[in-house]
Parts: structure tokens; C-alpha cells; sequence
């Protein structure tokens, strides 16, 4: 079977510092289905690697503020993967943007070292600058040798219409670098190699490149073994099972695989690699990771950042392909790692002694002071709940793990008891994935693996409480919420007396819910992907079918007040009451009020002459509802039409009901009223000169009652006296003249009532 050949360049860069490998580029690529990444490239994208040999003066190396060709992503490498490097090691780059020099940033080895079987180059953890076109190192060995073949690793992750990392176009098989190239093809069946003095690197062709003889470039690559016999990765025969080439069928999960931007979308170059991935059994465990790269990212240039960081890790590390089988940006986009399928359980370089049988999940960031997003939290949940979820394994669970090698923090053979959602430092020497990201994995681990968070049965439709229990009517729904994201949700289940009366999907947040008359408890159940359950306290429902009575009717009677010809004062009153519970009594006309449940009666005012319908509704809490209404007309009698006895002098004013009234200072003179109806007031005018009188009020005949008319303030047209019957009625009112001593005088504005 033919390997595609990977076709390198070594090329001079102006400055001489560095030497470029240039990767031409390979149509086609692997990947899922589209099922997200508008910020995804539309194909494989060039990705360039540039290298620089740093300058070494005893325990110190430099490489000067030079130009160079561009780039987004830096590291430094060296020969020996096992030998550490000491010291410290910092770079800046200069933005093409702004044409200024960023700050110094750090560089920390990232561990792996001789422990991971794949590394064939010691290096530094990437960091992400943007777009750049000039580099600056300086390394501090601080008093230590310092390892062979020190180089700098600069990855230009290819460039969009507009010259940036974002929205890239990839380039096509035989664009033109822009730099003068100089062809050195290694002869066919050499190894190839690196030119530590100069920093160029070499790839030695598998066969003649296609371009050079006229052959036909496929456009489609095909991945191959690179021997019959893979080479295990992460795993002894005597520790776990061996990884193999032979590609497995892909379980279904008990968790919904989330959107992932596959390779082809984010523009993976597969002709930097032509190595057959590896396949372990299952996923036993999740390494959660962080890259250490910039956070002030913008999550448009996400898809740049992962082709580089894969060409760092083939370049940089020497690993056939990026070492996490999924990366998250801090936008909570997902995007598939190294090849091989994203539903299969993929042999990584993230965690050595621990790569089989699990997945390395990598957040695009650095949080060792401040932590992930919640979209990136909620995405590393998602995958490892999918990936788990296909082999029945509990994201909130624990298992054993046996080293596949010796790491450095586990011997081989060693066995361990891990969270299934682990931090790389649970299973290695170091600090990833960051304080911050990793004080987050229990919260991760709740989110994965349940139960449903944050569930509240928040109400009933249409439905009312009264203390600690809820009154519906038959019909009605019930409604809730969680905190959890809804991609951890199965399903939801409402209980009714303990039974599932009413199912909703992960979406959902209400159910339509029939209730039989009477009393019941009611809660809703969240199921998680995990299976895991959680539900809500009982609330005590009562389902009312029948509607509040009215048991005394509205009624309408006069009281005391002011009276004008536009508002009489009036009570209305009233009296409901319920089987179960009254919620309140609303006025719908001739105005709208609410009233309380033991609410019985109203001040308002009235038009006069004309008849009003006063209409109520009682509500009980259930929602059921009774009507009822009554009409009344206040009549206003004037003074003129009353009958006389005695001396009356007539009054003229406007603040009196018509412009005048009757006055009288003479003892036992009298007015009386005749009228049909079935409640009545008498209007007088109050002044402080008037003194105190008594009136003798005769109803029918018989005397009622005497009112003192003393007032300290002048009133006019006001009630001093009411009186109502249960039914309208023919009867009289009469007033007699008590003439008090001192104060004799009562002024009368007349008569109203209502019939």
C-alpha cells in the first residue's frame, strides 16, 4: 500500500535565522458530518511551520528581535525529549495588526518529556501570539546546560481573505510561499531529519511527489499503517489492553452527542501526517487539559489556533498528530481532535501511561488565576457524558487505571483510583489543566453525570395558592425550571400521587396535567443523561371543579359623605364565600376594584338619576368563578318638595345641592319627604355659626333618632344620617326644628334615595 509523501522544503529566510518547512498542501481530509462551525474552514488549510536555531552562549540562548516570515503560534524545542530544560525560557512577537511588540510572555516545559512514546523533540508548551511577522527569545538556564538543538518553533496556521487567522481560505496544493525557495529533497529511503546548526528541517519522501513526476494527486488522502504491527501507545501487555489499528464500531451513547466542528471544517491539513490512528476498547476516563495559550483570543481565530497547535505537536513534539482528541474554546465551540473518528475511542498524547482508553479534552486558554467560561465548562461536560455514555461509564464515578509506563508520578503497572473526569495532573506531573479549570472539574463532573440541577416546580397555570396548597381546576399545567444545560437532560416526568401522570423532553419546562376532583400532591422528576434523578419537594394541590356563590347578593344603600348632583355617596356590599378557597371579588362596573376574600362591602359614589349596574365576580383560587350584579338610582329630593310646618327661610348659594336650602331657628317646625324605595339620607349644610341643634327624625311615624348638626367647620350637602330597608318600600321622612338653646339653627339641602 502507498504512502502519500509528504513534500518539504527547507528554505532561507531573509534575516538567516531560521529555516522554513513548508508542507504542501494535500486536498480532502477526515472528519463528522457538518454539524457546526460557521467560524470552521470550508477545506484543508496550508499550515507552515517556520524554525529558528537559537543562539547558545553557555547556560543563556537568544534568538534577537528579527523579522521573519508570519506566524500566530510559537514554542521551543530541543533534540532529546527526555533532558529538561532549565531555567526559564520568554518570547514576544510583534502584532502585524498594530505593529507593535507584545509583552514577554513565559514558556513551561510541558512535561511529557521521554514519557510520552510518540515524542521525538523536548518542548515547551505553545503560546498563542496572533498574528506576527517578528520574534524575539531569550533563554536563562540559570547556571545549567542547556539541551542540544534548540529551536524555535513558529506556526503559521494559514490566512483568510483579509489576512488574518480568522475566516480562512486554504491554500491551494501548489501556491507560491512568497519566499525565495531553494528545493532540497531528501533522496528517496532517507530518513530525513533536522539540521540542528541551522535550524531547517527535512522530511525524507516515501516515493516520488506527484507534482514533480506529473503524477495525479489524490484528492482524497487515504491514513495507512505505517507497519503491520502498530506500536502500542500509553499501555504495556502487562497494564491494559493494547491499542490497535483496527478500527472499532462506534457505540451508541446514553448522552446526545454534542455539535462538534470536525477536521475537514477547521481545516486540518492531512498531508502533515499519514500515520493510521490508534483505537483503545472503550473510554474509561476523561483528562481534561488547558493549552496555556492566550485568553484575550477571539473565538473567530479558534480554527487557526487548533491547526496550530497540531502542527506544533507534529512539528514541535515530533507526534504523528495533535495529542487531544478534542479541543473547547472559550465560546464553548467544540472541535475534534486527532483523526481517527470522534465517536470511536481514539488513542491520544495527552497523558501518558493513561491514553488508552481515555479521552484528552483541552480548553483553549490558560487558568491558573482565572477560571474557563461557563459555554467551555458546559461543552467539556457534554463531550465527556457523550464519550462516557457510550460505554455505560459514570461521569460522576471513579475508576482504576493501571500505567501503561512509567510517567514520572506512576510506575508502570501502577494502578490508581481516578475520578472518570480527571484533571492531566491527576494522572501526571504538572499543573495543567490550571488551578482555576481544576478546582471546576467537580462542578464538570455534577454537570456530566447528574442528577439535573437547580429543578423547581415553579407554578400551575391558571392555578392560585392559599398557604401551602395549590388550588387548580381539572385542566391545567404544570411548569419548572432547571440550571442545568438542557443537553444533560433525558426527559422530565410529573407525579401525581407518586405515579407519572405527564412526560416532557429535555426542552421541556411545562406539561398540560388532568386532575381528578379533590386533593393530591404533585412534583416533577428530572431524569439526567446519567440516568440520575432528581425531584422536587410534594405540593399539595386541590383540584376544585366547583364554582364560588354569591351567598348574599350585592346590594347598594346610601351613607354619610358629601353628596353632589354627579356622586352620591353609596355602600355596596356583598358576601361570598367558597368550597374550597375564595381568592377575591372583583367590581367590573360600573369602575374595576379587587377586593379580598373576606372583603363584605365598599364605599363608593353614585351618578343621581341615573340607574347603575353594579356587576362583581368571585374568584376562587382554583380559577372558577360566579357572577352577580344589582341596579340602583339615587334620587335627590329637593328641600322645595318637602312639606312645611312651622317658619322656613329660604338660602341661595351655589355650594347648596340646586343653589338653595331651607333654614329654621323655630322650634318644631318641620319637613317631611314622601317616597318609595329602600334606603334614604338626609343632606344638611353645617356652620360654626349654626351652633348645636338637635333633630328629631321621624320615619313612618316614628322617631328614629336625633342629630347634632355642631360642626368646627363649614359643610355643605353633607349626610348626617342614613337609613336602609331590606326591601323598597312607601315611606316618610320628617325633621323637626329642636331649636337648642344658644343654637337653634338647622339649614337642609333635602332628601335622597335610592329605588
Amino acid at each position: 500500500m502507498k504512502r502519500r509523501r509528504l513534500w518539504i522544503t527547507a528554505v532561507a529566510v531573509a534575516a538567516g535565522i531560521t529555516g522554513v518547512a513548508v508542507v504542501q498542501g494535500v486536498s480532502g481530509g477526515s472528519g463528522e458530518g457538518a454539524d457546526a462551525g460557521a467560524k470552521a474552514a470550508a477545506g484543508p488549510v496550508h499550515t507552515r511551520v517556520h524554525t529558528a536555531a537559537l543562539r547558545v552562549h553557555g547556560d543563556r540562548a537568544d534568538v534577537p528581535e528579527q523579522d521573519t516570515a508570519p506566524f500566530s503560534l510559537v514554542g521551543l524545542s530541543w533534540t532529546r525529549p527526555g533532558v529538561e530544560l532549565p531555567g526559564t525560557v520568554e518570547v514576544r512577537a510583534r502584532s502585524t495588526d498594530s505593529g507593535r511588540w507584545g509583552s514577554w510572555t513565559g514558556l513551561t516545559a510541558d512535561g511529557h518529556g521521554a514519557a510520552e512514546p510518540e515524542s521525538r523533540r523536548g518542548a515547551t508548551e505553545p503560546a498563542w501570539v496572533g498574528p506576527s511577522d517578528a520574534v524575539q527569545v531569550r533563554v536563562d538556564g540559570k547556571g545549567s546546560a542547556l539541551p542540544a538543538g534548540l529551536r524555535l518553533e513558529m506556526v503559521d496556521p494559514g490566512r483568510g481573505s483579509a489576512g488574518s487567522d480568522a475566516d480562512p481560505v486554504a491554500f491551494a496544493a501548489d501556491e507560491p510561499t512568497g519566499e525565495a525557495a531553494t528545493t532540497d529533497t531528501a533522496p528517496t529511503g532517507s530518513a530525513g531529519g533536522t539540521d540542528e546548526a541551522t535550524g531547517a528541517t527535512t522530511t525524507a519522501p516515501s516515493e516520488t511527489d506527484p507534482a514533480q513526476s506529473g503524477g495525479t494527486q489524490p484528492a482524497t488522502p487515504t491514513a495507512t499503517p505505517t507497519s503491520a504491527t502498530p506500536t502500542p501507545t500509553g499501555s504495556s501487555p502487562s497494564a491494559s489492553p493494547s491499542p490497535t489499528s483496527t478500527v472499532p464500531t462506534a457505540p451508541a451513547s446514553s448522552a446526545p452527542r454534542p455539535a462538534i466542528v470536525s477536521r475537514a471544517q477547521w481545516g486540518a491539513d492531512e498531508s502533515l501526517n499519514n500515520e493510521s490512528p490508534e483505537y483503545g476498547t472503550e473510554i474509561k476516563a476523561v483528562f481534561v487539559h488547558h493549552t496555556v495559550d492566550a485568553n484575550t483570543y477571539d473565538c473567530s481565530q479558534s480554527p487557526a489556533m487548533v491547526r496550530a497547535i497540531r502542527a506544533y505537536h507534529i512539528q514541535g513534539n515530533g507526534w504523528k498528530d495533535i495529542g487531544y482528541n478534542f479541543l473547547v474554546d472559550k465560546c464553548g465551540t467544540i472541535f475534534e481532535g486527532r483523526k481517527g473518528g470522534a465517536d470511536l475511542p481514539v488513542v491520544g498524547a495527552h497523558t501518558p501511561g493513561f491514553n488508552t482508553n481515555s479521552t484528552g479534552i483541552a480548553v483553549l486558554g490558560e487558568y491558573t488565576s482565572i477560571d474557563a467560561s461557563t459555554a467551555a465548562k458546559t461543552s467539556v461536560a457534554r463531550i465527556a457524558a457523550w464519550k462516557l455514555g457510550q460505554y455505560h461509564n459514570d461521569p460522576a464515578g471513579k475508576v482504576d487505571l493501571t500505567a501503561g509506563l512509567d510517567n514520572g508520578k506512576f510506575k508502570l503497572g501502577q494502578t490508581a483510583s481516578f475520578y472518570r473526569i480527571s484533571g492531566h495532573r491527576d494522572g501526571y506531573a504538572t499543573e495543567c489543566p490550571g488551578d482555576k479549570l481544576y478546582a471546576s472539574l467537580a462542578g464538570i463532573r455534577t454537570m456530566a453525570g447528574g442528577p439535573v440541577k437547580g429543578l423547581t416546580l415553579k407554578s400551575f397555570t391558571g392555578a392560585g395558592t392559599s398557604g401551602s396548597t395549590t388550588y387548580t381546576r381539572a385542566t391545567t399545567a404544570v411548569n419548572w425550571s432547571v440550571t442545568s444545560p438542557t443537553a444533560f437532560v433525558n426527559r422530565f416526568e410529573v407525579l401525581v400521587d407518586g405515579k407519572v401522570a405527564a412526560t416532557g423532553g429535555p426542552t421541556a419546562v411545562s406539561a398540560p396535567l388532568t386532575l381528578t376532583p379533590g386533593s393530591h400532591t404533585v412534583a416533577v422528576r428530572a431524569v439526567h443523561v446519567s440516568g440520575r434523578t432528581s425531584v422536587t419537594p410534594n405540593v399539595t394541590v386541590v383540584a376544585d371543579t366547583t364554582a364560588p356563590a354569591f351567598s348574599t347578593k350585592p346590594s347598594v344603600k346610601l351613607r354619610t359623605g358629601t353628596v353632589n348632583t354627579t356622586a352620591v355617596p353609596v355602600t355596596l356590599g356583598w358576601k361570598a364565600s367558597d368550597t374550597a378557597a375564595l381568592k377575591e371579588v372583583r367590581l367590573t362596573k360600573p369602575s374595576a376594584h379587587t377586593y379580598g376574600p373576606t372583603v363584605t362591602g365598599a364605599s363608593l359614589t353614585s351618578a343621581s338619576g341615573t340607574a347603575t349596574t353594579w356587576s362583581m365576580t368571585a374568584y376562587d383560587q382554583a380559577g372558577n368563578t360566579a357572577g352577580a350584579s344589582v341596579a340602583a338610582t339615587p334620587v335627590i329630593l329637593q328641600e322645595t318638595s318637602a312639606t312645611r310646618t312651622g317658619t322656613w327661610t329660604a338660602k341661595s348659594s351655589s355650594s347648596y345641592l340646586g343653589g338653595k336650602s331651607y333654614s329654621s331657628t323655630a322650634k318644631n317646625a318641620s319637613l317631611s319627604w314622601k317616597f318609595t324605595g329602600r334606603s334614604a339620607a338626609w343632606v344638611v349644610s353645617r356652620a360654626t355659626g349654626s351652633g348645636q341643634a338637635y333633630v328629631y327624625v321621624y320615619v313612618d311615624g316614628v322617631k328614629t333618632a336625633t342629630v347634632d348638626l355642631k360642626s368646627t367647620t363649614t359643610k355643605y350637602r353633607d349626610v348626617q344620617w342614613t337609613k336602609t330597608w331590606s326591601a323598597s318600600g312607601t315611606h316618610t321622612v320628617k325633621i323637626v326644628v329642636a331649636a337648642t338653646s344658644g343654637r337653634p339653627t338647622v339649614t337642609t339641602d333635602g332628601l335622597v334615595y335610592v329605588k
